[in-house]
């Protein structure tokens, strides 16, 4: 313990001392979410603000936390480039020309990373240092072992709140460069309210979720009305993308056991987790718990190794052809890609799997149908009509895989709000799309 102790006191250092190293024009990089640093970042903007330091990049996924580092102020001078567009940070300035969007499924990330994007510096925030000189990623794993990797540099932000997870989680002291201990509360983020009709689309993915499935969830009032559905199920397994509050619920009620997986078998494996301080807690040195890179959790080759896997996610609009919008308002960017295809395409890989994409059926007070004749012009295909399998709404479900343009059309029309299913069917028989 003395000598990893003796090489953490060494390389134990302030925010500001580490904002020092950094120069004009380097490229540096965050993870995701809970583990993107905070006080490192803030110091090397002030740095850029106070000494005009120039082209210094900063590169992000889901940025959370307001912070200094997106003031209009430092353009030019501390740069930002994401490749998830959230709405605390990068959606603002992405529309105002101050940062810059990378598109990208989400398992392919550190692959981005490592062959395009080559950060120079990687700092993130960690768990406190064990016994063995061993830190954890938290709740953030996602892509920060490539970019351990390949960064030159690694400063670590040490934040007791951060929570000890397993799997492969870790970075050795040995391997950083200098850290800074800066304890501030993690970004939380508690489950939605759910309405009437959230339950509704809940209630109907349930019922196409077997027994001893293995499960993923998105973010949301419908990921978690279908969560709270679950609760008569058995033998559910866990492998996700992000591991969410109504997670817990099914694990403490023993709905999900992890028992029947092909795969981490006894295991909940997923590579970041967001939510309130109560699964901060729960998640903290839990072996039933497994924390792995993006590349790895999101491969659908991986996920298809599961049988019975059934993804669910939602999206903006979906048009009578099929096609999936998850990402743009128009031309507008508004999210990403994240890992909608990734789970989509692994759940096609799965021996009785099922993709379940859902939407409320209308926006704007039930102004605007979501199922459309075609997408909004300028509108992003997500998720193309080659892959997706099944479309929720409070109307239904639409089961398209396997089906004829003419019969996918019928069917969206069925589960589109009733006051525009007329119009929509007057369109389709315009185009011969029906007849």
């Amino acid at each position: 313990m003395n000598k990893w102790l003796n090489m953490y006191q060494e390389k134990l250092t302030s925010p500001e001392k580490i904002a020092e190293k950094i120069q004009s024009n380097t490229i540096c990089a965050s993870p995701i979410a809970a583990g993107e640093a905070f006080a490192i970042p803030e110091a090397i903007a002030e740095r850029a603000l106070r000494e005009n330091l120039s082209g210094i990049k900063h590169c992000s996924l889901l940025s959370l936390v307001p912070k200094k580092i997106w003031d209009p102020a430092l353009d030019g001078k501390f740069n930002h480039l994401t490749l998830y567009i959230s709405s605390t940070n990068p959606r603002k300035a992405l529309w105002e020309k101050r940062a810059e969007f990378v598109p990208s499924f989400y398992y392919q990330v550190p692959r981005m990373w490592e062959e395009y994007i080559e950060p120079e510096v990687f700092y993130a925030v960690v768990s406190p240092m064990d016994e063995h000189g061993y830190f954890s990623f938290g709740l953030s794993v996602s892509t920060c072992i490539t970019l351990k990797k390949i960064a030159k540099r690694i400063y670590l932000e040490v934040n007791e709140n951060m929570p000890r997870t397993h799997g492969n989680s870790f970075i050795h002291i040995s391997e950083v460069d200098a850290i800074c201990e800066y304890t501030r509360p993690l970004p939380e983020l508690p489950a939605s309210e759910i309405s009437k009709d959230e339950i509704t689309i809940g209630n109907y993915i349930a019922e196409l979720v077997p027994n001893e499935a293995t499960i993923q969830l998105g973010i949301g009032g419908i990921p978690n009305a279908a969560a709270q559905a679950l609760i008569n199920k058995s033998d559910l397994g866990i492998h996700t993308e992000l591991f969410t509050e109504s997670m817990i619920d099914l694990i403490e009620a023993s709905v999900v056991t992890n028992a029947k997986k092909n795969i981490h078998t006894g295991k909940s494996v997923a590579t970041l987790a967001l939510g309130t301080q109560r699964m901060y807690e729960f998640l903290n040195d839990n072996v039933g718990f497994e924390f792995h890179p993006v590349d790895y959790v999101n491969d659908p080759n991986i996920i298809g190794k599961h049988d019975n896997f059934v993804s669910i996610n939602s999206c903006i609009e979906v048009d009578l052809f099929g096609q999936v919008c998850s990402e743009s308002i128009g031309t507008k960017h508004y999210s990403g890609v994240g890992g909608q295809v990734d789970y989509v395409r692994g759940a096609n890989n799965s021996k009785g799997g099922k993709s379940i994409i859902s939407m409320l059926s209308t926006a704007k007070n039930e102004s605007i149908s979501k199922i459309k004749l075609t997408l909004t012009e300028g509108s992003i295909v997500t998720t193309s009509r080659n892959e997706v399998d099944y479309i929720a709404t409070e109307y239904g479900i639409a089961k398209l895989k396997g089906k004829s343009t003419r019969e996918r059309a019928q069917e969206l029309i069925n589960i589109a709000h009733p006051k525009f299913r007329e119009e929509l069917t007057f369109q389709a028989k315009k185009i011969n799309l029906l007849w």
